[in-house]
Order: C-alpha cells, then structure tokens, then sequence
C-alpha cells in the first residue's frame, strides 16, 4: 500500500496497559502504515467503557496510550492521533447509523458472543459496539482499516450500515471501506500459552521492565523436561515468544541448543529477557523523557483532535443536509 492519497483508519481501546500482544497484534503495523497513506489512529476511550467503570482509570490509561505510543515512535507529523472523545460527530453519526440497524444484525455478531462468554457483561454499549466502531470509520472517509481476520465481521457491518443509509438517502453520502486484513499477524502466547490478553492475567507488558519484567518472563509455562534431555522449541511458549524477536540467525542458534540438549527452560527464559530488553530499550528511554513533559502529549492529543473534527465535521455535514437534521449552532449544507 503505497498510496498516499488513502485514508487509513486504526483505534485501540484503553483497557489496561499495552503488552506483547497489542504490540506485535497492531501497534507495529500502525508504526509502518504511518508513513503509507494519511492515517487516523485514535484511542477509543468511549469503547472503553463497554468494560473498565473506573473513570481514574479510564483516563490514566488513555494518557499512558498515548506516552506509549509517542515512546515506541508514532510521529505526529505523519499521522492524526488523537482521543475518541475530541470528536463529538462519532457518537452523533452513531445514533445516526442506530436509527437505520437491525437488531439482527447485532445479534450475529461474534465480537460480542465471545465478550460474554469471557465475563464481560452484556450491557447495551457491548451489544452495539460495531454501530460505533462503524462511525469511528466512516466519519473520517476512511478509504483503508487495517484488521486481523477476526475483526473482518466488524468491517462487514460497516459496510452494510453505510451501505443502508446510502440506500436510503439515494446518495453515496458515507464512502465504503475497504478492510486491509493483516495476514502476518503474531500469534502472541501468554504466560500459559493461550493468547496474550489482559483478560487472562498472562501478559508481558511493553514498558515493564527490571525485577517486574524478570518475574513474568520466569513465570513462563514450559514443560518437565530435565535440563539436560533435548527438547523441541517449536513446542515451547518461551520459544514461541523468542521468536518475536530474535533474527533468523538467533533463532536457529537458540534452537539449535533445544535440540542438543543441556540447555534448559531457563536458559531460554534469560535468552528471552535480554531480548526484550534490548528491542524496547530506546523506547523506554524516549517514554521516561517524555512522562516529564505531560503538555507536550496533551498539545500532541490536542492537534490531532481539531484535524480530526475537521474531517468530521465535513461529513457530517453532508449527513445531516441528507437525513433532515438541522442544527441552529453549526453552519447549514444547503
């Protein structure tokens, strides 16, 4: 993807810090796409409250998101970055987009049966998650939203509410996105080798780090065998996680010692750690610097917030000139 003309659109919701899997799952790929097409990435704090209650955390979270990815080398000067929450047009268009979905049309999605069957609680915000995360992409013209293959349902609804409201309006009002589905996407293990989520409690946050860090990797399920038996590192979580980082030299060497055996788990552990260290270390740096200057990551959220209700705001005129919605305090669209 190289057109620059593209408008590429990403969000990550503020439910707890960000860990191995959010990095290698998506913020790694927000990093490249920057500098590939005009990319929106904004910190979907409104999703956010479909599972955490705590405003104090709510918003520490959303600020640590943003110093997280200001330190791991987002750059605003490529890319809008901004809070969900700086864009009143998103939850309007959603309403909006509401009015027009069928409520069969939620109950099919998959997004939200598996939150349920996880202990989330079915509360109207989770039902009707997609009817936001389609105003999130549609409000900025997004051409292009980059997803794994299990989010492609979620960019299926959005079409089909765009396409609806189109239908009825008789006009291409929303522009349709396309979905850029990720096909290299990590498959992140845990500490107990199920996927990496905050749900589980078996993640290895990015910006841990000294005796902290050192006690989750350590706390890395492995099997029993003896130190000196060979082993296979294609069956080995530690290994799985390695790879991450390692070139293809390192892994072959590290493998290599699996196999002939004599190398234990732990071994491999401290091999881990040392990676993990030297692949995060300048960005721990950059962050401890900038958790010094709060303003500069507010002015930072600030730029991105008026760029997006710019763009918002444009289509949202177009929108509501279509729907019949007149508003005395914004300017009309004849």
């Amino acid at each position: 993807m190289t057109n620059h003309n593209k408008t590429i659109l990403s969000g990550i919701t503020p439910s707890g810090k960000l860990h191995l899997g959010n990095y290698f799952g998506a913020m790694r790929q927000h990093l490249e796409m920057q500098h590939q097409g005009n990319a929106f990435y904004f910190i979907a704090n409104y999703h956010s409250m479909t599972s955490v209650t705590s405003g104090e955390l709510i918003r520490e979270n959303s600020l640590n998101i943003a110093l997280d990815y200001l330190a791991l080398g987002l750059d605003p000067n490529k890319c809008t970055f901004f809070l969900q929450s700086d864009v009143p047009q998103v939850t309007e268009l959603s309403w909006i987009l509401g009015t027009q979905c069928p409520v069969s049309l939620m109950e099919k999605a998959v997004a939200y049966k598996e939150k349920i069957a996880n202990g989330l609680s079915p509360n109207i915000g989770l039902f009707t998650y997609p009817i936001l995360q389609a105003a999130d992409i549609l409000i900025y013209d997004s051409d292009i939203v980059p997803v794994g293959a299990d989010q492609k349902q979620n960019i299926e609804i959005c079409r089909d509410l765009a396409g609806k409201l189109n239908h009825i309006c008789g006009d291409e009002i929303l522009k349709l996105p396309e979905p850029h589905i990720v096909k290299e996407v990590a498959v992140v293990p845990g500490l107990d080798g199920r996927k990496m989520s905050k749900s589980y409690n078996n993640t290895i946050e990015i910006f841990d780090e000294g005796k902290s860090l050192k006690k989750r990797v350590m706390a890395i399920e492995t099997d029993s065998t003896p130190l000196d038996d060979p082993k296979d590192p294609e069956k080995c979580n530690v290994f799985a996680l390695l790879k991450l980082f390692a070139d293809q030299e390192k892994q072959e060497e590290v493998a290599e010692k699996y196999r002939e055996g004599g190398f234990g788990y732990g071994h491999a552990k401290n091999e881990l750690l040392d990676l993990i260290n030297d692949f995060f270390g300048d960005a721990r740096e950059r962050r401890n610097v900038l958790k010094k200057n709060p303003d500069f990551i507010m002015d930072v959220l600030k730029d991105g917030g008026r760029k997006a209700r710019e763009r918002a705001e444009s289509v949202m005129e177009r929108v509501r000139s279509a729907t019949g919605i007149i508003t005395t305090h914004r300017k009309e669209t004849v």
